[in-house]
């Protein structure tokens, strides 16, 4: 078989969400497919390193999709005569979107419908592409796959598309991401927060992450003098920042919150595990890939009670509605004076790396291929992954 893959978010240093979950579940089917041929769509330069296989021709489409009207350039007219040229036996889409224009059956991955609950949180041109055009995805789709059960219901609930249609595969973590030594803690502690124990927030900063809510109940705790704990906030200012940076500014304590900006897999994992918990405001999430990979580093989980949050975040973690500033203030505070008892709790970490796992999100995108083409067979071969 020829499957094509959009692979438009494999972006060499700057991995995001849908980017390393078509990372990690696409080293995994190339890999374990030699039999398969993948033809991977990249919309600009691709680095050698995405070439997982001897099976994978990469394929730069042009023009480079980062804006509404070339989305649909690319999708509708770019993709199909690449399509009509190459004809493959299947499309894989991780990122939601699709070639209305096509016939090549498609595997669609839609991680969630935030756009739908919060369409205020997204640039407007984006947000009205998206709640117009995901629909007509969606049913224009063979199948589709979610991350999280949460995701399934929403989306069949608000595009009314059969349920045996979806199916769900649950994102995994990096295993990098590990409990630290108490030595190597501290060397983090000394180089982010002057050797002073810190709430880390990991993902980009915009409104649907709830960050501004974060720093006024952060800065609501710290109105006790005994709490020294600062607060590390690791990663990108992406769209809709003004609000947020101005209420650091006036913030009591804002020299004892860190901005990191983006940061590389190999120093985020050694950010989070030196962490004494990570706080999660989010208003809405498909998944919520932070909070398995803080559990993945043992650390304990204080989180939004919001959307899939609980189906990552486990039975152990301290939940808050993220709209009670007062409520995320009083979940710190909670977890602060019961520190040892979740610290405990949080440092077996056996259970979650074999629920959530790379390898079985790859798993569940080979059935969900088999039940579109009998010619995919699942494998059993077990390969070495990046």
């Amino acid at each position: 078989m020829l499957i094509a893959v959009n692979t438009r978010f494999l972006i060499k240093d700057k991995l995001e969400g849908i980017g390393w979950y078509t990372f990690e579940t696409m080293q995994r089917l190339t890999r374990q497919h030699p039999e398969h041929t993948f033809l991977f769509l990249f919309d600009r330069d691709y680095d050698e390193s995405f070439v997982f296989s001897e099976n994978v021709i990469p394929l730069k489409v042009w023009p480079p999709a980062r804006h509404p009207y070339l989305w649909q350039f690319w999708f509708d007219y770019s993709l199909p005569k690449i399509f009509r040229r190459y004809k493959p036996d299947l499309f894989i889409s991780p990122d939601g979107f699709l070639s209305l224009k096509s016939h090549v059956p498609t595997l669609l991955v839609i991680h969630d419908l935030g756009f739908e609950h919060y369409p205020e949180h997204t640039p407007g041109i984006v947000s009205k592409y998206y709640r117009k055009f995901t629909p007509l995805f969606a049913h224009r789709a063979k199948r589709i796959l979610t991350v999280s059960q949460f995701s399934k219901k929403d989306i069949v609930q608000h595009y009314r598309v059969d349920p045996d249609k979806v199916d769900v595969s649950p994102n995994g973590a990096n295993p990098l991401y590990k409990p630290l030594h108490e030595k190597e803690k501290m060397a983090v502690r000394q180089q982010y927060a002057h050797g002073t124990p810190y709430f880390i927030y990991v993902g980009s900063v915009h409104p649907r992450k709830n960050i501004n809510s974060l720093l006024l109940a952060y800065d609501a705790l710290r109105k006790d003098d005994r709490i020294q704990h600062k607060l590390v906030i690791a990663g990108r200012m992406a769209w809709k920042t003004e609000e947020t940076k101005r209420i650091y500014e006036q913030m009591q304590s804002k020299e004892d919150v860190v901005f990191t900006g983006h940061v590389q897999l190999e120093e985020l994992t050694r950010i989070v595990g030196a962490a004494d918990a990570l706080v999660y405001p989010s208003l809405f999430e498909g998944f919520g890939i932070p909070v398995v990979e803080a559990r993945y580093a043992g650390i304990p989980i204080i989180s939004s009670d919001r959307s899939s949050l609980k189906e990552v975040g486990g039975e152990h973690a301290i939940y808050f509605d993220p709209e009670q500033i007062d409520g995320i203030t009083n979940a710190m505070r909670y977890f602060l004076e019961n520190k040892a008892a979740y610290m405990q709790k949080a440092a077996d970490v056996a259970d979650v790396r074999a629920h959530f796992h790379w390898d079985k999100t790859a798993e569940c995108m080979e059935m969900a291929i088999q039940k579109m083409d009998k010619r995919f067979q699942h494998s059993n071969r077990k390969v070495e992954v990046a």
